[in-house]
């Protein structure tokens, strides 16, 4: 029999991917990551995701389908890990996506020595994604979920070749609705749980705040310029901004102003119009292919920038081992140093890496 560690946010995904791995036959062990403490995110925990409620939700579901529950502390190490670079990335300009930085280092990396260490055969998560393996290249794949209002590829895309072969994503070939179903039907304590939308550690939305809690610091106040130079007048420092921000600013100027490139080394944030935010290219570095082992031939393909948005045609090439330049038809609007681009096939992710 096969065995599985099943990763237990204490949400209704990750319960109703338990209860599926069940239905097929495997050997289940439930776990919680600990990420967090709660003096960390400056908020009750009964709030937050990482929760103690989340903690009993997960051992309550574990207990329903008769599976033995065990709770990681891997507190100091996401520390180190994710919120030390979520604050650096702000710190050097940048606006990081810490879902994918979590993704890498723990469910696919730190658990992955955790499904060794328990005698597992695979990983399983509740993602909303589908891994396949390609008979023609014998290399595993990622592909969008069939859900595509919920599909979380995006985030995954740092998955190595045997990451992708001990994972398993039950939820992949579900809609979200269907999922809910089967927690109702098996009477799952997390049923009807609404979900968490923000960033964990930061579930007030006010990240600035957190990272002066967490520096025990106030950061100073800087200069908006134009392009050219000008000054226009302060701003209350340059992390409060990201690229494309147009609320918020505190400046009038009689006209709509958006944020268009900071510099961090100067405190300065570059104040510019909605036209000036359209680029066509990027470059991106700490890449990871998933469906292909290089792209030194051109390629055309599709590409999105954030999490939010429909990929775009664009093309693809590889410049050495770790950095891509990808040119896309059309301009893209607030392209994002620090953010990820992830490149598709179709429903296939080619893989991706860190705009740079």
């Amino acid at each position: 029999m096969k065995k599985a560690l099943i990763a237990m946010s204490g949400g209704v995904d990750s319960s109703v991917s338990a209860h599926l791995m069940k239905k097929e036959g495997y050997e289940c062990v439930g776990c919680t990551m600990r990420l967090y403490e709660n003096n960390i995110i400056g908020e009750d925990m009964l709030s937050t995701c990482c929760s103690l409620k989340d903690t009993q939700d997960a051992r309550s579901v574990c207990e329903r389908l008769d599976m033995p529950y065990h709770i990681f502390h891997f507190e100091n190490l996401f520390q180190k890990e994710v919120i030390e670079h979520f604050v650096c990335s702000y710190e050097n300009g940048l606006t990081p996506n810490p879902c994918i930085e979590c993704n890498r280092r723990f469910k696919f990396d730190h658990l992955f020595d955790k499904m060794e260490q328990f005698d597992c055969d695979y990983i399983v998560t509740g993602h909303y994604a589908r891994i396949e393996k390609d008979e023609n290249t014998q290399r595993y794949v990622l592909k969008k979920a069939v859900d595509l209002s919920k599909d979380q590829s995006y985030v995954l895309y740092t998955m190595t070749q045997n990451q992708l072969a001990h994972t398993i994503f039950p939820l992949g070939g579900y809609k979200k609705t269907e999922v809910r179903e089967i927690a109702i039907e098996n009477n799952f304590v997390n049923a009807k749980k609404h979900e968490s939308q923000d960033i964990c550690f930061v579930p007030d939305g006010d990240y600035v705040g957190f990272m002066e809690r967490y520096r025990n610091k106030k950061y100073k106040e800087g200069l908006f310029k134009d392009t050219k130079g000008n000054v226009l007048g302060k701003h209350k420092g340059y992390v409060h901004y990201t690229i494309g921000q147009r609320k918020g600013l505190g400046i009038a100027l009689g006209h709509p102003a958006f944020v268009v490139d900071i510099d961090p080394k100067e405190n300065v944030v570059v104040i510019g119009s909605n036209e000036d935010l359209f680029k066509t290219a990027l470059e991106a570095t700490n890449i990871n292919l998933i469906s292909v082992e290089n792209l030194y031939e051109p390629r055309h393909i599709k590409a999105k920038i954030r999490y939010g948005m429909t990929e775009q045609p664009a093309t693809v090439e590889q410049i050495d081992e770790d950095r891509i330049r990808v040119v896309f038809d059309e301009p893209q609007r607030a392209i994002t140093r620090g953010q990820a681009v992830v490149l598709y096939d179709g429903d296939v992710v080619v893989g991706g890496g860190v705009i740079c």
